[in-house]
């Protein structure tokens, strides 16, 4: 996907409406477009076609969840999850996300319904879309693909030659988010107050306050309060078709009318 350009627009500059960059919306992934954590449903996936046996692959997992238990925190376990990653070649993990968002999508219904629509509208007005998740490239490459997304802003493991060391260079988790949101609206020079952000979690928070229309998708209880605090539209996190294409020619609009082509 394409990177943050390194060039920061003069302040001085002061783009016209006719000439202002387009706006941006900024989507979480997990539980906010699919209905999946990608990253267990991807480690299970790398562990089965890497040859690890079914035991290896129950003990991994059993790890993350007892360290959950424990209450580990949800920096403590993603460095977790990244350090069963050492030792692997980046560009086999990035065949292996190809091939793993295939069997998501012939296996049911991967994406929910309102958010994709809503990314949708936003293309066709024209609008930026850019990703942002804790999950990694090889889950979000195909995804980004498939919907057409013109940016990922994701976790960093560290590599060295190609080879993944088990370390973490960027979590991209809750904080992250937000600056990561400012850096690349101020590099652009795009004002934040025209800007949505689509949510699930109370870890997406600080990303949701970071522009001008944040959006909460589902239920969960901070966010819902601060959505009725601050009147922020909220979209049910609902699974629908497994492909965009099965949307047809139907789509809400980011208002939440249902309109058509």
């Amino acid at each position: 996907m394409t990177e943050l350009p390194d060039a920061h627009p003069s302040p001085s500059a002061s783009p016209s409406v006719s000439s202002a960059p387009p706006a941006v919306a900024f989507f979480d992934v997990d539980e906010t477009l699919i209905s999946v954590n990608s990253m267990s449903r991807f480690l299970r996936h790398h562990l089965r076609v890497a040859g690890r046996s079914r035991p290896a692959l129950d003990e991994a997992v059993r790890g993350l969840r007892t360290l959950a238990a424990r209450g580990a925190s949800r920096p403590e376990l993603t460095c977790a999850y990244y350090r069963l990653y050492a030792g692997c070649d980046a560009r086999e993990l990035a065949a292996q996300g190809r091939a793993w968002f295939a069997e998501e999508t012939r296996a049911g219904d991967l994406f929910l319904t309102a958010t994709v629509a809503a990314l949708r509208e936003h293309r066709r007005r024209g609008e930026t879309v850019v990703l942002v998740s804790g999950s990694f490239a090889p889950c979000l490459d195909p995804i980004a693909q498939w919907l057409g997304a013109d940016e990922v802003l994701c976790a960093r493991p560290e590599s060295v030659e190609g080879v993944l060391t088990g370390g973490l260079d960027l979590a991209m988790l809750g904080e992250e988010k937000a600056d990561a949101v400012r850096a690349l609206l101020s590099a652009r020079g795009v004002r934040a107050d025209r800007c949505h952000a689509y949510g699930d979690h109370a870890s997406d928070l600080a990303m949701l306050r970071a522009v001008g229309h944040p959006v909460v998708v589902g239920a969960d209880p901070l966010l819902a309060r601060c959505a009725e605090e601050h009147g922020w539209r909220r979209i049910p996190a609902s699974a629908g078709p497994r492909s965009l294409r099965d949307w047809g020619e139907q789509r809400p609009s980011i208002e939440g009318r249902t309109t058509k082509e």
